[in-house]
C-alpha cells in the first residue's frame, strides 16, 4: 500500500475525481443543518460504533428527558447510563460524557463551547482532544459539522478502509489519514464541501465497498481502485476453476 501511495503521492485530482463520481452515483447528499458545538461533541462522543439513526434517537432523547446539557451533565452516572444504553460501550462512554462535560465546566466556567469560534482550527481541536473518549475523528467533527465550520475531514472506519483500498494513504490511524488526505483536498474546498466528501465516502463504505463482501464490480471507482481490480482479477482466475469442478461433479 505505501507503494502505490508514493507512486501518487504527486497527484493533486484524485478526491476531486472521486467526487465527482460519487456524486454521479449516489446523487446530491442532503445538506447537513449543523447544530451547535456543544450538542454536536455530545453526539460525537456517543456515536463511535454506533449507527447514525441509533445515536441520532438517543440524542433526541436525552433533549427530551433532561431538558437541558447542564441537567445531563449533573445526572448521576447511573442515570446517563441508562440513558444511553441504545449506543455501543454506553457503562465507558457515561463515564467520558458526564467527565467531559464537567471538565468544560470547569475551565470556561459555563457548560458550551460557542467561545471556540474565537480560536484557530487546530488550537480547537487540541483543545477537545485533552478530554476522555474524543480523539481526531471527534474534533474533525464538532469543528467541520458542528456551526463552527472549519475545514477537517472527518476520517472514521468507513473512510479508513476506503482510502487505503483506492491506495490515497498506507494503512495508519484517523490522524495520519486526515492529514494525508488533507495534504490532497483543493484549497477552494469549503468546510461544507469537506462535509460532503466524508458524507458520500461513508454512504460508499456502507453500501458497496463494505469490510466484508465488498461488491467491487459495482462500485463508480472501480477503475481507479487497485484493490478492486485485484479483487475482480482473482474472481477471473476462481470462475473457470468452479465452472469446471461443478462439470465434473455432474458427471
Amino acid at each position: 500500500m505505501d507503494s502505490l501511495f508514493k507512486h501518487h503521492a504527486d497527484s493533486d485530482d484524485r478526491l476531486p475525481q472521486i467526487h465527482r463520481l460519487l456524486l454521479g452515483y449516489f446523487g446530491e447528499q442532503k445538506p447537513r443543518e449543523p447544530w451547535d458545538p456543544l450538542s454536536q461533541f455530545i453526539y460525537s462522543l456517543l456515536s463511535s460504533r454506533t449507527k447514525t439513526e441509533t445515536t441520532y434517537q438517543v440524542v433526541r432523547q436525552l433533549r427530551a428527558r433532561f431538558g437541558t446539557w447542564e441537567n445531563l451533565r449533573d445526572a448521576s452516572l447511573a442515570e446517563i447510563e441508562e440513558a444511553i444504553r441504545d449506543v455501543s460501550f454506553p457503562e465507558q462512554k457515561a463515564v467520558q460524557l458526564k467527565a467531559s462535560l464537567e471538565a468544560i465546566t470547569q475551565r470556561y466556567g459555563s457548560l458550551t463551547l460557542d467561545f471556540l469560534g474565537r480560536y484557530r482550527t487546530d488550537k480547537i481541536r487540541a483543545w477537545l482532544e485533552q478530554f476522555p473518549g474524543v480523539g481526531p475523528k471527534t474534533s474533525a467533527a464538532v469543528v467541520n459539522f458542528s456551526t463552527l465550520r472549519r475545514r477537517a475531514l472527518c476520517v472514521d472506519s468507513h473512510h479508513l478502509r476506503v482510502t487505503q483500498r483506492l491506495g490515497l494513504t498506507p494503512r495508519a490511524d484517523a490522524a495520519t489519514t486526515e492529514e494525508r488526505l488533507m495534504r490532497m483536498v483543493p484549497e477552494t474546498w469549503s468546510a461544507e464541501m469537506l462535509d460532503e466528501h466524508h458524507q458520500l465516502i461513508k454512504q460508499l463504505g456502507q453500501t458497496l465497498c463494505t469490510f466484508a463482501e465488498p461488491k467491487c464490480s459495482q462500485c463508480p471507482l472501480l477503475q481507479m481502485c487497485p484493490y478492486g481490480k485485484k479483487v475482480l482479477a482473482a474472481d477471473e482466475q476462481i470462475a473457470p476453476r468452479v465452472a469446471s469442478l461443478e462439470v465434473r461433479q455432474a458427471t
